[in-house]
């Protein structure tokens, strides 16, 4: 197959990555293609243990430590065709496992933690592949799912019935559950496949419930990963499920918050709004913002100057975004605090308003249907309506989509029901300047006119002056007859006088 680029492509980059992108054949790809450690790789075939239920009460121990171990042996899933009858013998232990830890007590004893903690590493800490797109887009393109998926899905449930087991004890897991385990978990959340991601949420969100040891370490490694994410990559495919467990993590903060949980706020989370991909995990982003409002309304004023700093100039959709965000922030926010960031947050709605996306223009007069915000704007209509008339009186008479005019027709009632007053005084204030503005145009018009009028006068007076001393040139030439050289002088400097005056003329009127 030839690899040439074509000339169209060559100039038409676009062209040239969709063509590519359409192409190319999706091939069946997973992380255990790429795994070398923590554990053997197709050893042989298996041989199945006899049932845990068949096993006499003093051998079920010892038989449950052997399918631990033999759990440890990793296949290569790539390979459709080899070690299908091993593959089907682990798959049926890993399901007697979960089984066997969810319904039996006594089970968890001390020496069984290090078997099932090693178990769990074998099969779920690799290196993850590289994305089979480089241009991987969430929102279009199928992710990759993980081809060892049939026994991982099994090892997932069996760890997550491990954690919830009545007999669980974390004095005694945590000398396994460490810092480094919970490392190499988070690294897990950089999964294509959303099935794992799901499961690795709900794990670490028990983790973070039963070790209070590692719970600083583990919002201190998000923090990190957020970092990573926000300067550096640009790229994670766990950022919505790490914030869904933030989410739960920041409504169990005890008052008053910490300083640390406060930075975590305004240096990681109001940053992480400018991301390209925020359609991602924006709900989530959302969600634990006004959580942390709910907690501390005092950080009302910076989260909104925040958002107001980072909002988007040119993407219509984040900005429809961050309109969901302001009014549920402003769905809590207490009126001491709403005052404080009422000019410039109305200062940008009214420019949403008067956006020619329809889209961004509809979702800002939205808030006039919320009961609360109507609220806070009557309370605080002396200085809300100057700001937002001008650019609801604009668009009233010019925006070309009529449901935004209807829209607009109705916040305007609204508002002149408010203080009609003032509405009145600002409704004439807005006609005496669009007078003004009127006149100035008509003055303007009159003015170039006028120059335009001169600028032709001087090139008639230029053209006679020229057809002038044509002619006398002709006569003194007929006649043989010689010029006194002042004459010549005179003659010349009037000729420049004229072209002088003309280039001025022509100047002025550009």
């Amino acid at each position: 197959m030839s690899s040439g680029i074509s000339a169209a492509e060559k100039v038409d980059g676009f062209t040239r990555k969709s063509m590519r992108k359409a192409q190319k054949q999706r091939k069946p790809q997973g992380s255990a293609h790429f795994r070398t450690q923590g554990g053997s790789l197709s050893p042989g075939e298996l041989s199945a243990l006899p049932q845990l239920r068949d096993a006499q009460s003093t051998e079920q121990q010892e038989l449950f430590m052997q399918k631990l171990q033999q759990c440890c042996i990793l296949f290569d899933f790539l390979d459709t065709v080899t070690d299908l009858k091993s593959k089907e013998i682990k798959r049926a232990t890993l399901n007697e496992l979960v089984e066997y830890v969810s319904t039996n007590r006594g089970v968890l004893v001390d020496s069984a933690y290090p078997e099932i903690i090693n178990m769990i590493s074998s099969n779920l800490f690799r290196t993850l592949p590289p994305s089979e797109n480089p241009d991987f887009d969430p929102e279009e393109d199928e992710p990759t799912l993980e081809a060892s998926w049939p026994h991982m899905q099994l090892v997932y449930e069996f760890f997550l019935r491990f954690l919830e087991n009545p007999d669980f004890q974390p004095s005694t897991a945590k000398r396994y559950i460490d810092q480094k385990f919970v490392l190499q978990l988070l690294e897990l959340f950089d999964s294509e496949d959303p099935r794992e991601r799901d499961f690795l949420k709900t794990i670490l969100h028990r983790i973070y419930g039963k070790f209070l040891g590692l719970r600083a370490f583990i919002r201190k490694q998000i923090n990190n990963i957020f970092l990573r994410f926000i300067y550096e990559t640009e790229h994670f495919n766990g950022v919505a499920e790490l914030l869904e467990i933030l989410g739960s993590i920041i409504n169990g903060f005890a008052l008053p918050l910490k300083a640390e949980h406060k930075q975590f706020l305004m240096k990681v989370l109001i940053p992480m709004h400018t991301a390209k991909g925020l359609a991602l995990f924006h709900a989530q982003l959302a969600y634990c913002v006004v959580q942390f409002l709910e907690k501390d309304p005092t950080l009302t004023e910076p989260v909104i100057r925040g958002l107001l700093k980072f909002w988007p100039k040119t993407c219509s959709q984040k900005e429809v975004m961050f309109l969901g965000e302001i009014e549920e922030i402003l769905d809590v926010i207490e009126p001491t605090q709403f005052k404080k960031v009422q000019e410039p947050l109305f200062k940008q709605i009214s420019k949403c308003v008067a956006s020619p996306h329809f889209q961004v223009a509809e979702r800002s007069l939205y808030y006039w249907n919320n009961e609360y915000i109507l609220s806070l704007i009557e309370e605080n209509i002396d200085k809300i309506l100057p700001i937002m008339f001008g650019s609801l009186y604009r668009i009233s008479k010019e925006h070309w989509n009529q449901t935004i005019v209807a829209l607009v027709y109705n916040v305007l009632k609204t508002l002149m029901e408010m203080n009609s007053k003032l509405f009145d005084e600002l409704t004439a204030s807005y006609k005496a300047e669009r007078q003004r503005e009127k006149k100035k145009e008509q003055e303007r018009e009159e003015l170039w006119k006028k120059l335009e009028e001169l600028r032709l006068s001087e090139i008639s007076k230029n053209q006679n002056n020229t057809h002038g001393l044509e002619n006398s040139n002709n006569n003194n030439n007929n006649n043989n007859s010689s010029s006194k050289p002042e004459d010549h002088s005179r003659i010349s400097t009037t000729d420049s006088i004229n072209t002088e005056s003309y280039t001025l003329n022509a100047q002025y009127a550009k």
